[in-house]
């Protein structure tokens, strides 16, 4: 099987059903029946349905071991479909929203990542995120803590959350204290918020990569300027076709990105939510956009080469491919 890697997945977001349960039971915390389908799976209706569901299903996840049995359990079950690397998006604000430390937080995930390199060989490194939607000072405040705690497994900064809400040049100063420090960075732009939101985000905020960009597809300036950059997509077929953004996967525009020269990578988003996987993600685009066992392995080489990890790791986990 094709090797693999992905660059855009939410930690917290990850987490299955079964896991939301068993944390939930063994941290004595009372679940919104109404975050689960009658099949046990996750139930929402649109993007802002699925925020809270997302928000409701995080808040199980407790203490620093939970952190860790998270990581380790999404860790596990994409090393299982061959995926060699993944950074994972981990939300400082979730975590402090049950009280936990930053600290700890970290701590959790970085042991999860260790454990699942003992066990299955597969690499994880972190994008600490801001909540776009909780606003500018947090996003700051995040920014400072990222800063003043550096860690290894650590790599870049990134931004999540709805769109709709505030402006890129608002969180400029979050991004260019994390960049003044050496580190890259990426943003959510042209999912919900269309082309224009792509444009606020390169024009306002240093950022290296964009989570999703699709919307790209639909501004022919736009679009040549992140061919003629170089600036990596982080598509997300399968979560841009459960939120609605696109009616199936034919429709999907990541072939005509990938023919119009983009960097693109695949990626599985929020995969318990969206009834994806990062192998699934690869399947898909195999079958349904006719690439090649080579295209895919390119796709894995553009995720590998577009990562924040260090480039001793690129140049070990390139040669896997």
């Amino acid at each position: 099987m094709v090797k693999k890697a992905e660059l855009h997945v939410h930690l917290e977001g990850t987490t299955t059903p079964a896991l939301v349960r068993k944390m939930a039971a063994r941290n004595g915390t009372t679940l919104d029946p109404a975050i689960f389908k009658s099949d046990g799976e996750f139930a929402w209706t649109d993007f802002w349905d699925f925020l809270k569901c997302y928000d409701k299903a995080a808040a199980t996840i407790l203490t620093k071991d939970d952190y860790r049995l998270v990581t380790y359990d999404y860790l596990a079950r994409c090393a299982r479909e061959d995926a060699i690397y993944v950074e994972m998006f981990s939300s400082p604000d979730h975590a402090a929203e049950v009280g936990m430390s930053y600290a700890d937080h970290l701590e959790g995930i970085t042991a999860g990542i260790d454990d699942a390199r003992a066990e299955y060989g597969i690499e994880g490194r972190i994008i600490v995120t801001c909540v776009r939607h909780f606003g500018a000072s947090r996003a700051l405040k995040v920014a400072q803590q990222f800063v003043a705690a550096p860690h290894p497994y650590v790599v870049g900064f990134g931004m999540g959350g709805d769109e709709a809400q505030f402006n890129p040049e608002d969180f400029a100063p979050a991004f260019n204290l994390v960049r003044d420090a050496g580190y890259q960075t990426t943003t959510h732009a042209g999912e919900f918020g269309g082309p224009v939101s792509i444009r606020a985000s390169l024009d306002n905020l240093p950022v290296s990569r964009l989570g999703h960009g699709v919307r790209a597809i639909e501004d022919t300036t736009l679009l040549e300027e992140i061919v003629d950059r170089r600036i990596p997509l982080e598509l997300c077929p399968g979560s841009n076709i459960a939120t609605g953004l696109y009616d199936s996967r034919e429709q999907h525009p990541f072939k005509a990105l990938m023919d119009a020269g983009c960097v693109v990578t695949l990626n599985s988003d929020d995969p318990p939510f969206f009834a994806t996987s990062i192998g699934q993600e690869y399947d898909c685009a195999a079958r349904i956009y006719g690439l090649t066992e080579e295209e895919l392995k390119n796709i894995t080489r553009n995720a590998l080469h577009s990562g924040f990890c260090d480039d001793a790791l690129k140049e070990e986990l390139l040669a896997k491919i």
